[in-house]
């Protein structure tokens, strides 16, 4: 892959299109080149030359209805129409004019010859060797003609950026791990003492939009060290070999800048697991081969750190993720509550906010929301506030903005019938009846009817207290429990079920699964797991890993326990029957309450 290719047949191309270009130059541009200007005269001053002896040389063009002359001296060309004369050859003759066998605009032949072929010819050449100079110059640089295999990594010198470890918020741990790469870019001579040897790469790993690109970025100015970025889908090119191409420049580039830090974002582009697959995708195994190269290439010390980031681990090579490559792993997990209140309040800076705001309510509303959503509820309690014509935002701003984010924005001309309105509002409270009723639930927040453009008529919002890690049995069930509510609401108030209920089902399924087959949840199968999750930073792709029986059994026991749960439901709601039709009268009537409504009403 690093051998240097004779350039023979490229250059040999080049002149055949070289020669190509230069007939064609010659037969349409240089005839339009070559004529020299033409002065036009009217044949009384023709006539007049004549007589004084000032024509050198004289042409009777019949078909085009004209004559050519010129001066004495041959430099200038003169034109003029053609008259009936019969007397215009004797007094040619007569003047001392001679009459031109050949074209009089024609240039001479030799200065011809030497613009239409030698000149185009010379220029030509020295292109060709100026290019094949260049290709010579670096192995594999026939294919860093035209930049194609040149890195294109954005460089960022001495945190042009302005970002810092404390413009990022919500990763603490993730920031600690990445201060000792920090401290030894500034004092290396600590580490050489003791002979500890920096890691090489440093992998950061976590779901997409908790800043791992921030953070690598928040290293750099930290250390106040150049910082290249680059994506890993801009190493694969169309053409074998640019990609390997564009490692080598980049790598040649970061140790002629160190101490520097290179990341590589989205490494998984390139740093897949190879197979023996045949017509797998040569150029990215290329890629990828170059890289581990690279970065066995560095010698101890270079002050070259590597960062690299992924939200797909698993699907990496192990030679990439071996030790002496990438050999730390920085897990940047979504934001607990206390990070998600200090990612609120940074990005609550950039925005003119009004007095007394609770990020902590805030923060306890957005849970499992990573730092780029927090972003944007930011944002978009912003742009609220100006809809609004107000110059600050303000606390309904910020919990109006997440549920933009949860449901979408509301529906201003979707118009429910009085049924159907009844129907949402039975469907909602008994959500939140249900979950009022058991123990251990996250206290309701909000309970709406009001339409949402991601196609929810309503929601109940619960909220959590503070951090929740585990989730014990009986919680789970409770969950499934609340989330058959509202079709058990339902079914008590009007003894018929609609559509409403698919999303309830999707979770309510989805949990009852995860219990039995990878909580060890169930009885009958203890603690052996039934199914593996892959891609769990991009939502989790599940697949069963058992027999067809193993498989028909857990589907039994998914239907055993959901409809368990939505016995218990029904059962609940039928206790508390009078206090769910008070409850859905009232949300009729209001559209929108809160939990503090909503809790008043259930115990009064």
């Amino acid at each position: 892959m690093d051998e240097v290719k004779k350039p023979g047949k490229p250059l040999i191309y080049y002149y055949v299109i070289a020669m190509l270009v230069l007939m064609l130059f010659n037969s349409l541009v240089m005839p339009m080149v070559a004529r020299r200007q033409i002065q036009n005269v009217d044949y009384n001053t023709f006539v007049s030359m004549l007589d004084k002896g000032e024509v050198g040389q004289l042409q009777i063009q019949k078909q085009e209805n004209r004559v050519l002359f010129t001066d004495k001296e041959n430099k200038t060309v003169f034109k003029t129409a053609l008259v009936d004369d019969p007397d215009l050859v004797e007094r040619a003759l007569s003047s001392g004019a001679s009459f031109a066998g050949e074209e009089i605009e024609q240039m001479s032949p030799v200065l011809g010859f030497l613009l239409s072929w030698m000149l185009p010819v010379l220029l030509f050449v020295g292109i060709g060797q100026l290019l094949s100079r260049r290709m010579m110059n670096k192995a594999g640089a026939g294919s860093m003609m035209f930049g194609m295999g040149k890195s294109n990594a954005k460089v960022y010198v001495k945190s042009s950026s302005g970002i810092l470890f404390s413009d990022v918020a919500g990763e603490d741990e993730a920031k600690e791990n990445l201060k000792e790469i920090v401290d030894y870019l500034h004092n290396p001579e600590k580490y050489r003492e003791i002979g500890a040897a920096m890691p090489k790469g440093v992998l950061l790993v976590g779901p997409p939009g908790t800043g791992k690109t921030m953070l690598a970025k928040a290293v750099a100015g930290e250390a106040n060290v150049p910082f290249f970025s680059i994506s890993g889908s801009e190493f694969v090119e169309m053409f074998v070999g640019m990609g390997a191409s564009k490692v080598r420049d980049l790598f040649r580039q970061a140790k002629e800048k160190a101490p520097c830090i290179v990341f590589i974002d989205e490494i998984d582009a390139i740093g897949q697991k190879r197979d023996g697959r045949i017509g797998g995708n040569d150029e990215r195994e290329q890629t990828l081969n170059q890289l581990l190269t690279e970065m066995d290439g560095f010698g101890g010390n270079t002050g070259v750190i590597i960062l690299a980031a992924t939200n797909r681990p698993d699907s990496l090579d192990p030679a990439l993720t071996r030790p002496g490559r990438f050999d730390r792993r920085v897990p940047v997990e979504l934001p607990d509550l206390k990070g998600r209140e200090e990612i609120l309040k940074v990005h609550a800076k950039k925005i003119k906010t009004a007095a007394g705001i609770d990020f902590g309510k805030i923060a306890r509303m957005a849970s499992g929301a990573s730092g780029a959503e927090l972003a944007n509820i930011v944002n978009e309690a912003a742009l609220r506030a100006v809809r609004d014509n107000r110059r600050q935002a303000e606390q309904a701003d910020f919990e109006e903005s997440i549920e933009v984010v949860i449901a979408g924005y509301q529906k201003k001309n979707a118009i429910l019938t009085d049924a159907e309105k009844r129907i949402v509002a039975c469907h909602e409270i008994g959500h939140a009846l249900v979950a009022a009723k058991q123990s251990a639930s996250a206290p309701v927040q909000k309970i709406t009817i009001v339409p949402r453009t991601s196609g929810a008529l309503g929601y109940t919002m619960q909220v959590e207290e503070g951090n929740h890690y585990l989730m014990t049995k009986e919680e789970i069930e409770n969950k499934i429990a609340t989330l058959t509510g509202g079709r058990a609401a339902e079914e008590v108030c009007f003894g018929s079920v609609t559509t409403g209920a698919s999303n309830d089902i999707e979770q309510a399924t989805k949990l009852a699964r995860a219990m039995i087959t990878r909580y060890g949840m169930s009885g009958d199968f203890d603690m052996v797991a039934l199914e593996t999750v892959d891609n769990r930073y991009l939502g989790g792709d599940s697949s069963l890993a058992c027999s067809a029986e193993t498989a028909a059994e857990i589907d039994r026991q998914v239907v055993a326990l959901v409809k368990q749960q939505h016995g218990k439901a029904c059962a609940i709601l039928k206790e508390n029957r009078v206090k769910l039709d008070a409850l859905t009268d009232y949300l009729y009537e209001k559209e929108t309450i809160t939990g503090e409504e909503f809790m008043r009403i259930l115990n009064g």
